[in-house]
Formats: C-alpha cells, structure tokens, sequence
C-alpha cells in the first residue's frame, strides 16, 4: 500500500472536479478523501495498491471535463488505513 498527499491547483472547484476523483478512485479501488480548500485548491489523501496510485494519479491530473489542472503538488506518506473514499465538505 502507499499513500500520496495531494494538492490540485488550476480550476478545480466548482466544476465536478471532487465528483470526479470520487469516481476515479472507486474504480481504481483507492481509499482516502477529496476536499476543496479555502485557496481554490482541492487536496486529496489517497492510499491503494502501488500499480494502481499511478493511474489514480493521472486521472487526477486529466480531471473533470470542465476543469483545468496545471500542477499537482505530491507527497508520500505512511499508509493511515483508510477503509473508503469519500468527499469531505
């Protein structure tokens, strides 16, 4: 298991980009959670089996259809067990 730390910068808020990563991990079997940040930023905790944190990650970097991602901001971190993926509000 790994566990990446995620913030997305660009226009992602208000534009489906959290519904997205919800669906993009329930696929990919990735737990953790979404949330949008006060900066228009949305961070993202995210754990799951190596081979699949790296299409998880590029489906975040693609985003939502009508959002734009310019950058992503990532760190590793220690697996902390999540047991669901989930938007936080």
């Amino acid at each position: 298991m790994v566990r990446k730390r995620i913030v997305v910068h660009g226009r992602v808020q208000g534009v489906g980009f959290r519904y997205h990563v919800y669906q993009q991990a329930l696929r990919l079997g990735i737990h953790g959670w979404v949330k949008n940040l006060p900066d228009g930023t949305v961070e993202i905790d995210a754990e799951g089996p190596a081979s699949r944190m790296e299409p998880f990650v590029e489906a975040v970097k693609k985003g939502s259809p009508a959002s734009k991602v310019t950058h992503l901001d990532i760190r590793d971190a220690e697996p902390a067990g999540f047991q669901q993926f989930e938007i936080r509000y």
